[in-house]
């Protein structure tokens, strides 16, 4: 039943008329990302709880946006989702063929990319709002690893798989300030996946003008990753924190 809702939503977004820019326009942006890991993984259903170190980790994007109707705009954003960390575990817990005794302390590694294709259509933009809407194929890649250094064992699987996501990004702005804010994210459920991906900031312009625009970015994010059995590997991790960007429109 949601795989025919969803089928028949993405129908009905396509198939709506579309607003687009007067002019072309290319977007490049990166973010540095303070996040706060945490969450299980396992290669069954039954997961483990682990501790993960805050870690600082990176996003940078680039979009194309213009003025051709019914034909989306791309937007390309690639995200690490790397965390470490220290963990005393309650329980035995066998991963990739390799058990580890309750009581003993592991350390976790979890190395994780995101890569959205994003093709979106420009339902309002002007200069007190602006509304996104579009799909977002977002692929995701890692590996995810434990060690028992005290006993030379380790257990690690590689992960990789697209998750189809409907994407949207909604801007409200203060004219002659400056300043505006937006809200924009990703998300899927489908089965037993879920997975979402939003953020929300404040953004200053600090170049306006005919040849180039440069903002800056404060705001939050939080990433959840709720898979199973994605190539043998279920998880259900949370990453989230503030961070700081800035963006580039020529």
């Amino acid at each position: 039943m949601k795989k025919v809702l969803l089928t028949a939503s993405l129908a009905t977004l396509f198939s709506m008329p579309v607003m687009a820019d007067t002019v072309a326009g290319l977007y490049v942006g990166g973010q540095g990302w303070k996040t706060d890991t945490s969450g299980s993984f396992a290669d069954t259903s039954s997961m483990a709880n682990f501790n993960f170190d805050d870690e600082t980790n990176t996003a940078m994007y680039v979009a194309i946006e213009h003025p051709l109707p019914f034909i989306p705009n791309v937007k390309i954003n690639h995200t690490t989702l790397d965390s470490e960390g220290v963990t005393a575990l309650q329980n035995d817990f066998t991963y990739a063929g390799t058990t580890f005794a309750s009581n003993t302390t592991v350390a976790t590694q979890s190395d994780i990319t995101a890569t959205d294709l994003i093709l979106y259509y420009e339902l309002f933009d002007n200069d007190l709002v602006s509304f996104d809407v579009g799909l977002n194929g977002k692929y995701v890649d890692g590996k995810l690893a434990v060690l028992d250094e005290a006993n030379a064992l380790q257990g690690s699987r590689d992960f990789s798989g697209i998750v189809p996501m409907v994407y949207s990004r909604v801007q409200v702005g203060l004219p002659f300030t400056g300043l505006a804010a937006y809200a924009e994210g990703s998300y899927l459920s489908i089965d037993d996946h879920k997975v979402s991906d939003f953020q929300v900031a404040v953004t200053y312009a600090v170049i306006d003008s005919l040849a180039v625009d440069m903002t800056v970015q404060l705001g939050y994010r939080r990433v959840d990753v709720d898979i199973d059995d994605l190539d043998d590997v279920y998880a259900d991790l949370e990453y989230d924190g503030a961070f700081a960007g800035l963006e580039i429109h020529f």
